[in-house]
């Protein structure tokens, strides 16, 4: 026989019921904000994503270009190895391929490498601006001081230097933005450029020396 509840029991009853549908819907209260908050975030990050591919697709930054059209030796003195000596003075031109966006340069340096190791100091270039569009020439120097080098690079110079054709390589490195009109700029990007070149160098020689070899600079972002 199914047991009867009293007047008490079913009072009890009742509560836990009305207790166990307040909580079911506090939880169903609390679900509508979150939902409507992480739904909102995704809607916001899938807009930002979508604005900043629409926006590299229109400027699209392209890469600078340079080239060595000009040298000259002012001091190149390999007679002490292992320490050579050498003041040399480039010419480069560098364009920027870009119609809508600017180029800034920071903390531009360059040095000069004879078969990848370093013949010349590492020296600071001024920052450089660079328009839309626009080509620039610049004639950083390199050098002023001794460098320590291998036996293999002292003899190789020498020998090259008595040929009179030397193969160098002119090294510009530093930060670079881009950045189009109004308030719209990227964040800092390595810039290393890589100019091998031709010199017909003789040994005594000083001044502006003919170059053999000038191919586009390598650029690496």
């Amino acid at each position: 026989m199914a047991k009867e509840q009293g007047p008490e029991e079913s009072h009890s009853n009742m509560t836990q019921e009305k207790h166990r549908g307040k909580g079911m819907a506090s939880d169903s209260t609390l679900k509508v904000p979150r939902q409507a908050l992480c739904t909102f975030i995704t809607i916001f990050h899938l807009l930002l994503g979508v604005t900043a591919l629409t926006l590299w697709l229109f400027y699209r930054p392209h890469k600078p270009q340079f080239k060595v059209v000009g040298a000259s030796i002012y001091d190149f003195n390999t007679t002490a190895p292992p320490l050579i000596s050498t003041t040399m003075q480039f010419t480069v031109v560098t364009r920027n391929p870009n119609k809508r966006l600017s180029i800034y340069y920071d903390r531009l340096s360059a040095f000069v490498s004879y078969k990848n190791q370093a013949i010349t100091p590492q020296g600071m270039l001024p920052p450089l601006f660079h328009e839309k569009h626009s080509t620039v020439v610049v004639s950083p120097v390199v050098g002023g001081g001794t460098v320590p080098v291998s036996v293999e690079v002292a003899n190789g110079l020498m020998i090259d230097e008595a040929y009179g054709v030397v193969g160098l390589r002119l090294v510009l490195m530093g930060r670079l933005r881009w950045k189009a009109s109004g308030p719209i700029r990227t964040g800092h990007y390595r810039v290393y450029v890589k100019c091998d070149i031709m010199l017909g160098l003789k040994r005594g020689y000083v001044g502006q020396v003919p170059l053999l070899g000038s191919p586009e600079c390598k650029v690496d972002i």
